[in-house]
């Protein structure tokens, strides 16, 4: 029994993408459709009018006057169908322009929408990666391909359906061989097609390879170390071999391909001569004239060219349902944090706090959990410290109460309310944080703090309040515009900064935002003793009346907290307030004494 799944399922992406191009830009496929059905009828008509210029001038040869008056007027009619030929075409060219520039952009912005919604776990895993680079090699021209090749199908098909029917007059056989002879030549084509695209889903991952030591040679992160280590010619030999292995395998393809198709062009070329001896001897026996000999062989030579087109047309719409796979993949994937479908509101403010009962969570494919039966409570105005090793689970559990992770098992509450019934934009929206590995935004100085609370206007007097707050506005002052200095050296008008410097651009980010819970993932890292004492100071203000999460090394700073955690192994250790646990005597006194022998 025949399997029809796969070829429904390519038949339904192909109306998504014709349905994908028509959204994007509705007035130009119109105006293409419209064109289509031009270029399409207009063959037919140059083929008759050549005809009849080949009558009339035989006729006038014969005749004593030699009269050339009806093959001129003739030839006039071919002339202006010519120039709408020509008008069309040019038309054509410019509405594919504008309309292919159209489906990218839409298509790009459905890609960011769908990369900006997807959980973070999404990018922990390589096979998505892999997924992600899939659809954007395909992204960017595979749906304005496909609405192409229903153009010049149907553009062929129309013109070849005119021509088959005049063929028919002469002979319903030379309408058959016309339609026979061009069938190897697709299948070998479609055979292709399914090769080429899994050899591309095989190699992905290679071609990320490739793209990563390209992206590592020409970026800013790597390019203190490749010099310092000598490591750009390793690099490029690196990047080469994976290239020269990608190359060299898409050749053999072709090659395969070429060889083949060279043997089923013989089909094509006796079809040809075939067709042209036939209507040669029909001349000759007097059964049609020399303008029929000169149409009929025009129009079975035209008819294979469109016949052709209509089958390449074909084989291309095959091969970009089996591409288009990718982008559709990718724009498929499931969340895994799910919206609730009766989202509750964020109560504002809290009553009761904020709950983590018995919660765990695995990373994927992870060997053993990073938090393991966490349970603790965070009242309303609390301000609690999160310490431990590297590894140990800190800020995971600050990604769980913000919802980008879900637990894999136990529950986070709020108010007793569960997170995952919360309304989600509603959750973020309050909570303000800054994480270790903070973003660096290669925009005004104005606008990277602005990006933490978008819901005030960027000229907001809280905007330059959030900069003093967080000792920035000192930073900000020496640039050359200000406030309205492009931060960064991705452009020409940026000034880098400092990590320091940087660092007080994401704290100022943190504070803009008005928030009840806020959350510092070590953020004064980069700072040193002074600016770190003066940040927290100020940071003591801000956060009074507010729910704060402090994650630091520096117990300097964590024995300002009213509670301390220590996690140990995915598990809570112990937890007090500084002189509770320094009078215990358990891991959290260990660090401590063992970070301030360091300043003795």
């Amino acid at each position: 029994m025949i399997d029809l799944t796969p070829k429904l399922k390519r038949i339904l992406l192909l109306r998504r993408a014709v349905r994908l191009v028509w959204q994007s830009a509705p007035g130009w496929t119109s105006a293409s459709i419209v064109l289509v059905v031009v270029q399409g009828t207009l063959p037919l008509a140059q083929l008759y009018l050549l005809k009849l210029i080949v009558d009339a001038v035989t006729a006038a040869l014969q005749s004593p006057n030699r009269n050339l008056d009806s093959a001129m007027w003739f030839i006039v009619a071919l002339g202006v169908v010519t120039l709408l030929g020509a008008l069309a075409a040019s038309l054509s060219t410019l509405v594919s322009d504008v309309q292919g520039q159209s489906v990218t952009d839409h298509v790009a912005s459905i890609i960011h929408e769908k990369s900006v919604g997807v959980d973070l776990a999404y990018y922990e895993n390589s096979q998505y990666y892999d997924t992600l680079h899939r659809a954007q090699q395909e992204a960017s021209y595979r749906p304005t391909r496909i609405v192409n090749g229903f153009v010049q199908v149907g553009q062929s098909s129309l013109a070849l359906l005119a021509l088959v029917g005049l063929l028919f007059s002469l002979h319903w056989v030379i309408a058959v061989v016309l339609l026979v002879a061009a069938i190897p030549g697709t299948l070998v084509r479609l055979r292709y097609s399914q090769q080429l695209y899994a050899w591309q889903r095989q190699r992905t991952t290679t071609e990320r390879q490739a793209w990563y030591f390209q992206w590592m040679m020409v970026g800013e992160p790597h390019a203190k170390e490749i010099r310092l280590f000598n490591l750009g010619k390793l690099f490029i030999e690196r990047f080469r071999d994976l290239r020269a292995m990608l190359r060299r395998e898409r050749l053999q393809l072709a090659t395969r391909r070429v060889l083949i198709d060279l043997l089923t062009q013989v089909a094509g070329t006796l079809a040809i001569f075939g067709a042209l001896a036939y209507i040669a001897m029909q001349t000759v026996a007097g059964a049609i004239t020399l303008g029929d000999l000169v149409m009929y062989y025009q129009a079975f030579q035209r008819g294979q060219n469109y016949l052709r087109e209509i089958l390449s047309g074909l084989a291309n719409l095959y091969e970009d349902s089996l591409f288009l796979t990718n982008l559709y993949e990718f724009l498929d994937l499931k969340p895994r944090v799910v919206l609730p479908t009766s989202p509750r509101l964020m109560p504002k403010p809290m009553q009761r706090g904020i709950a983590f009962e018995h919660v765990r969570f695995d990373y994927a494919e992870a060997t053993h959990p990073t938090l393991d039966d966490i349970s603790l409570t965070i009242r309303p105005g609390e301000h609690i410290a999160l310490v431990g090793a590297n590894g140990a689970g800190k800020t995971t559990l600050v990604k769980l109460l913000c919802r980008l992770y879900d637990p894999t098992a136990g529950r986070i509450t709020i108010d007793g309310i569960d997170l995952r019934e919360l309304d989600l934009t509603a959750l973020r929206r309050q909570i303000s944080i800054i994480f270790q590995d903070y973003a660096r935004y290669h925009l005004t100085a104005r606008e990277n703090i602005w990006l933490g609370n978008t819901i005030i206007p960027s000229m907001d007097e809280q905007v330059m309040r959030a900069a003093r707050e967080a000792g920035a506005d000192q930073v900000i002052e020496k640039l050359p515009h200000g406030y309205d200095t492009r931060l960064g050296k991705w452009f020409n008008d940026g000034q880098e900064l400092s990590i320091g410097e940087w660092q007080k651009i994401a704290l100022a980010r943190a504070f803009v935002r008005d928030a009840q819970i806020v959350v510092l993932d070590e953020p004064t890292s980069a700072l040193d003793a002074s600016a770190e004492y003066q940040v927290f100071q100020k940071f003591r203000a801000l956060a009074a009346g507010r729910t704060t999460i402090l994650i630091s090394h520096r117990f300097s700073t964590v024995r300002m907290a009213d509670c301390i955690y220590v996690l140990a192994n995915g598990k809570i250790a112990e937890s007090g307030s500084h002189d509770e646990l320094m009078r215990r005597g358990g891991e959290y006194a260990r660090m401590f004494e063992l970070q301030a022998g360091n300043y003795r």
